[in-house]
Parts: C-alpha cells; sequence; structure tokens
C-alpha cells in the first residue's frame, strides 16, 4: 500500500471518500442449496432445535457459550423467546432443507454501521448439521449477506482462545487470526482470553469464489463428502488470481 502523509507529514490511512455507514442487519431469510437461514422465531424453531441439541450426547458444545445448554424444552423456549427479541445479537435459525427443521443458530453481533464492522457470534450448531455442507453454507450465506447486501468492511469472529474447535473453524472458513486480548472477558464464572479474527471487504471475492466451488455439487460425491477441501480450493482459485500453478499443478509439473 502507497504511504500517505497529511500537512505535517504524518502517516495517515487510505481515504475513504465515497463511504456511507451501511445498514443494520434485518430479519432476512437467505437461501442456500443445503439450508436456509431465517429470523430465530420460538414458536416455530424451539422444539426442532430442542430436539437437535439434545441429540448430542452431553453439553460440551456449550461449554464456551454464555449459558449452559438449557435441560428441557420449556427452559429452551424461555431461551429462545429471549435470543428472537434481541437485535444485537441478531439471531437466526439454520433449517435443513430436506427435512424443513431447524438444526442450530447463529447470530450477527457487536453491530457497528459507522465503522462498516459486525461479527459473527453465538454459533450453535446441532449435530444434526455439524461436518455438513450445512454448517460451510450457512456461515456463508450470512457472509454474503453482510458483504454483497449490507456493505459492512470487516468481519469479525471473536471465541474463548481455548476453544480449538471454534479457532479451528475461523481458520478453515478463511478468517484471518489477529491476537489474543488477555483477559478480555468474564463468564461463566471463569476469566477468557479472547482469538480474534477477521475477514475485510478486500478479501471478500477470492473467499466467496471459494466457498461457491466448495459447495458446488460436483465438489461432493452421493453421500455428501467433499473432493476438495475448502482450504485446498481456497488455494486453487489464490494462484489462480495470482497465476502461480497450484500444488497440484507443482505435482503434475515434477512428474
Amino acid at each position: 500500500m502507497a504511504s500517505r502523509t497529511n500537512e505535517y507529514g504524518q502517516p495517515i490511512g487510505p481515504p475513504l471518500p465515497d463511504w456511507s455507514p451501511p445498514a443494520e442487519p434485518a430479519g432476512v431469510t437467505l437461501q442456500g442449496r443445503h439450508c436456509r437461514l431465517e429470523p430465530l422465531d420460538a414458536e416455530r424453531h424451539a422444539a426442532d432445535l430442542h430436539a437437535a441439541y439434545q441429540a448430542a450426547p452431553d453439553g460440551r458444545d456449550w461449554t464456551y457459550l454464555s449459558v449452559e445448554r438449557p435441560a428441557t424444552l420449556e427452559d429452551f423456549k424461555r431461551y429462545a423467546a429471549n435470543a428472537a427479541r434481541s437485535r444485537d445479537p441478531r439471531h437466526y435459525a439454520v433449517i435443513d432443507l430436506r427435512t424443513d427443521k431447524a438444526v442450530g443458530t447463529l447470530a450477527l453481533m457487536r453491530i457497528t454501521p459507522a465503522a462498516g464492522v459486525i461479527e459473527v457470534g453465538h454459533v450453535t450448531f446441532s449435530p444434526l448439521l455439524k461436518r455438513t455442507p450445512i454448517s460451510t453454507e450457512a456461515q456463508y450465506l450470512l457472509m454474503a449477506y453482510v458483504f454483497d447486501q449490507l456493505g459492512y468492511r470487516r468481519y469479525e469472529w471473536k471465541c474463548d482462545s481455548l476453544n480449538a474447535p471454534s479457532r479451528a473453524a475461523a481458520d478453515r472458513l478463511g478468517f484471518t487470526f489477529e491476537g489474543i486480548f488477555r483477559q478480555l472477558v468474564v463468564y461463566m464464572g471463569r476469566s477468557r482470553d479472547t482469538a480474534w479474527f477477521s475477514i475485510i471487504d478486500a478479501e471478500w471475492p477470492l473467499l466467496k469464489q471459494a466457498f461457491e466451488a466448495w459447495l458446488a455439487p460436483e465438489n461432493h460425491d452421493a453421500q455428501g463428502q467433499q473432493r476438495r477441501s475448502l482450504s485446498a480450493v481456497r488455494e486453487e482459485r489464490r494462484a489462480a488470481m495470482d497465476g502461480q500453478p497450484t500444488a497440484d499443478g507443482q505435482a503434475r509439473l515434477k512428474a
């Protein structure tokens, strides 16, 4: 990036002459090939979600959330009703198109239109969608909504630094790790160091291409198993944009 200085010779950031704050996210429905996202509604979704979460043998998926897994359906209905009323975080239910049932939730939060910054959080995926194309498509649909429709500049992912699965998910989805904020949060009666990740708007076009190529039917077999990993597809797209051979291409050249 070319350096830029003010009248005092001090370095300053790039100008944003056409910048205007984006709108806040709304209660929209986002349609995909495997799933759709729709605003969380306790009446429509609570029973399905409670059953989906209870499919897990224990509550370990809730260890790094701010609440414990609700034990009964009535407890979950109260939890879902409170979440559905919130506008920041704004919660969305993930609907499996094969069954038309809710199988998880995620939210947009810490919504800061003035800076064009927004965070994805409260990611609560049940065993019914983990390690399936649904989990990746749900993340992609929300990213595309934020960048393509709303026009945000920065999309954040934060988690407990000890939450290895969440950190691995952020890396797989193409987020850039930015560091650890020490003793940032107190939750569930314990201290949390927070790992920060982000995607910025300049990175989105390549990531979008990779998501769409990975989600394409030809990248999955009859059992829904991937043929190429998301990171491999992303590397291939990045190499193509840079005019460099991919790892497969290098192997063929060596052969």
